[in-house]
């Protein structure tokens, strides 16, 4: 009988540690597994993340295989992308334009929780009003080390722009960063101003006291012909620059007192934010000049950024590192930036290593790098910490007085792009991260560092399928994922 009972025991003992692997891996298993790439796969993987189109890489990314379950960190949402949908990663235009034809269209968030039964209500202070409430207060053009900033899309949505600042305001951040594309606002003629959609998300960041970081750039055709293409992310800046100067003027005129700071253009060291172009750091810099020009005329109390750019380790026709595009762009100023901008504007993605790593360290580890083939002094873009070499470069060049503003930042917990994915962090690790990241600032860079941009507030039309989904702190229906908690509670 004792021994019956012990064979019983032991077929218990398995049962159970059977079953303990089964709900392990229903836990854990959401998100699929990654195949590992070749050399050539892992760099054409690596280009597309910095922004390289991918139309122009001949080799294929490793893409994992797709299933029915949904690829999730915690195992909570119940979205899947259609594998058969066409991604469109458009960073020129991040406001998504399905919202112009079909406002009603609901989003389907897929990340850390399940999307909300019913859709978010609207704050019992809302109501879309196109009067001009009090200027905000003017404030000192020194900014304090850091501010904190997010990037949101207000564009479509003044009822999803009014809930995302509440919340933006909860956290304790007192920036918004918002693109106001110029084709969106004189489109269809010069001249011809349609001022409804900025003038709500400006009026409604005045009303809640939120500053205003506006990123212009994205020319209408008939400045920029042939320049702008959704489907391969591309754009590109006016063919007469006094167009450009034109619109900047009546910009910074309506909206006098209103908005902060101003960033000139996106990642201009990439050919297709260039027209198609290879990037030119000389014609970048009489864009800067007209630009300071423009906006300072109008509204002399108004901030000037440099556009922010993509950290890459290419080097050709379509893309252009950071640090070369830096150093030629001072050499076109001549080595003095006064009248071109008023803070030197840097991206600063921590790809797959914490915000405290050593630049030098980072990219000498072939896990941090992807494999990435190329000279090791490029590799150091793998760090958020590259934000310091920018600013060495400044100071040899003179410019040690003035601040760096970062535009971009953030860890990406991406599932479906594998572009992306090689350096994708938990949901959990990212809120971490982000903290981290603003304290190791707050600490080490005061006072050179001004508003530190994350990204992004969720935007309401994202499915999941979109690589920007996974860099946010919001679901699409508003409700926060672990980052938004952690950056709410974290001292500023």
């Amino acid at each position: 009988m004792n021994k019956i009972f012990t064979r019983r025991v032991r077929v218990a003992a398995l049962l159970a540690l059977l079953a303990a692997t089964f709900l392990l891996a229903a836990c854990n298993g959401g998100a699929p597994e990654l195949p590992t790439p070749n050399a050539d796969q892992a760099r054409a993987q690596t280009l597309i993340a910095q922004g390289t189109p991918a139309s122009f890489l001949g080799t294929k990314v490793a893409r994992p295989e797709r299933t029915n379950a949904p690829p999730d960190n915690s195992g909570g949402a119940n979205a899947t992308p259609n594998p058969n949908e066409t991604v469109n990663p458009t960073r020129a235009a991040r406001q998504t334009r399905a919202a112009q034809q079909n406002p009603q269209a609901t989003a389907k968030p897929k990340a850390t929780k399940a999307p909300a039964q019913n859709p978010t209500p609207l704050p019992d202070d809302f109501e879309p009003t196109a009067t001009p409430p009090p200027l905000p207060p003017k404030k000192s053009a020194h900014l304090n080390s850091p501010e904190y900033s997010i990037q949101i899309f207000g564009w479509y949505r003044p009822e999803i722009a009014d809930r995302d600042m509440n919340q933006i305001k909860d956290m304790g951040f007192g920036w918004i960063k918002q693109q106001f594309a110029w084709r969106d606002i004189e489109g269809a003629a010069k001249g011809a101003f349609d001022w409804s959609r900025s003038d709500e998300v400006i009026y409604q960041a005045n009303v809640k006291g939120l500053d205003v970081l506006a990123r212009m750039d994205n020319a209408p055709d008939w400045a920029a012909p042939g320049c702008f293409d959704p489907s391969t992310s591309s754009m590109g800046p006016a063919r007469n620059m006094k167009d450009w100067a034109d619109f900047l003027t009546a910009f910074a005129t309506r909206y006098k007192g209103r908005v902060r700071a101003y960033q000139i253009w996106n990642e201009p060291n990439l050919a297709r934010e260039w027209c198609k172009r290879p990037p030119s750091p000389e014609e970048y810099a009489a864009m800067l000049k007209a630009s300071y020009a423009a906006i300072k005329a109008a509204d002399p109390n108004a901030l000037v950024i440099s556009g922010g750019l993509t950290p890459t380790t290419a080097d050709f026709d379509q893309a252009m590192s950071d640090m070369k595009f830096f150093a030629r762009l001072y050499d076109a100023m001549g080595n003095h930036s006064d009248g071109y901008f008023d803070l030197l504007g840097v991206h600063a993605a921590g790809f797959k290593a914490d915000p405290e790593a050593d630049p030098g360290v980072v990219a000498q580890d072939p896990v941090l790098t992807n494999n990435d083939p190329s000279p090791t002094e490029a590799k150091r873009v793998y760090s958020f910490r590259h934000v310091e070499d920018v600013r060495k470069l400044m100071q040899e060049r003179g410019d040690g007085d003035k601040q760096i503003a970062i535009l971009e930042f953030g860890w990406t917990s991406d599932q479906v792009n594998p572009a992306y994915s090689w350096f994708r962090v938990s949901e959990e690790e990212k809120a971490d991260r982000i903290v981290r990241a603003y304290q190791y600032a707050k600490q080490h860079w005061s006072p050179w560092i001004g508003v530190m941009s994350l990204i992004f507030m969720g935007n309401a039309d994202w499915n999941g399928s979109e690589e920007q989904y996974w860099w946010a702190i919001t679901n699409p229906d508003g409700t926060p994922r672990p980052a938004y908690n952690a950056l709410k509670a974290m001292p500023k």
